[in-house]
């Protein structure tokens, strides 16, 4: 279907391969498609006992999504290619969350946006020395999406809001100690390990939990305490004034977040604080991907999504000029419409 995934399978075990190095593996339509039609053969499949997940050649793991596909959608056909792609990509995140046989996915290098809809669902989350792993959609107008609202609002300490809002990367021990990486290997040997996987596949819990070294110390353990005070609010209102209270008693730290919180989207972070406010309350990973759908289906669309990526990915000026560009100016009923129901028809529906 397309050379940008390598799918083979080897012995008793499925092996799918990001490769689109130049890239960096971002996930088009036609690499969601190839994965999604080689899990369902594998699923039945009696011959295939689990699924292996990485990038072939190049840096990896995979660092989002078709961004120009997405705004090009926005820009010149009104969002029906954009909506196409992240129903579609949707489908895939949740074939992956409900599959009934293991897969085992390598985070070894950048893991961000449409990487983290592929990786989280896996039972088994390996990350390195080489793993970033971040979800920074609210810099581009955009929001944690791919199933971001159910796995960051389960992080305990408020360490998942701070994620959406801020964009913040997580290195291999950071995302172990945060528990979205369930492993660590160093990189050197992570063949060795496939390799015995490929040979016990019934023993992959065990291959993967022997002693392979203590992972460096998470670094974002040191702030903990502060995330938790200060991102405590579902308001961002809330948030941004406890920051500056705390940068009036002299913290650096929160003058830095407090910094890069002003170069977000007004409208994103907000969407993201209720979206993560809501996805808690869910007990179905469906439901949360078809609210996450609507949710896309009118950002994409709106003035936030094109702006930020013209200025963050394409011209390179990091300034957006935020519509509206306040927090302020992002109403209730602004948000109401956002995450409001589509027709009927339009709705997402998994495969």
């Amino acid at each position: 279907m397309t050379d940008d995934v390598v799918i083979r399978a080897n012995g008793s075990i499925g092996h799918i391969s990001l490769n689109r190095p130049k890239a960096l593996h971002a996930l088009t339509l036609d690499m969601c498609h190839a994965m999604s039609a080689a899990l369902s053969e594998w699923e039945n499949d009696d011959a295939i006992e689990a699924v292996i997940l990485d990038h072939d050649e190049g840096r990896g793991f995979c660092a989002g999504g078709d961004i120009n596909l997405l705004r090009e959608s926005a820009l010149n056909d009104g969002g029906v290619s954009g909506r196409k792609f992240f129903h579609d990509e949707y489908q895939l995140n949740h074939q992956m969350f409900t599959y009934p046989k293991s897969i085992v996915a390598f985070m070894d290098g950048i893991t961000m946006g449409g990487g983290v809809g592929i990786s989280q669902p896996c039972k088994f989350r390996v990350a390195t020395e080489n793993t970033r792993f971040a979800m920074p959609e609210t810099g581009i107008g955009l929001f944690p999406d791919v199933g971001g609202g159910w796995y960051l609002s389960r992080i305990g300490g408020r360490l998942g809001q701070f994620l959406a809002l801020t964009g913040a990367r997580l290195d291999g021990a950071e995302t172990l100690w945060t528990g979205l990486a369930t492993h660590y290997v160093p990189s050197e040997m992570l063949e060795d390990i496939k390799a015995r996987i490929v040979e016990r596949p019934g023993r992959i819990a065990g291959i993967l939990s022997e002693p392979v070294g203590t992972p460096p110390k998470a670094r974002i353990e040191e702030n903990a305490l502060k995330i938790a005070k200060h991102f405590a609010s579902d308001s961002y209102e809330d948030i941004l004034a406890s920051l500056e209270a705390a940068i009036e008693d002299g913290d650096d730290w929160a003058q830095k977040e407090r910094d890069t919180l002003g170069t977000k989207s007004p409208q994103t972070c907000k969407v993201a604080l209720r979206q993560l406010a809501e996805s808690k309350e869910l007990t179905d990973f469906a439901d949360n991907m078809r609210m996450e759908y609507r949710i896309a289906s009118r950002v994409l669309t709106r003035p936030d999504f094109a702006e930020g990526v013209r200025a963050v990915i394409v011209d390179k000026t990091f300034d957006p000029k935020w519509d509206p560009p306040t927090p302020e100016g992002v109403t209730e009923e602004l948000l109401d419409s956002i995450f409001a129901p589509l027709p009927a028809d339009e709705e997402w529906k998994p495969l």
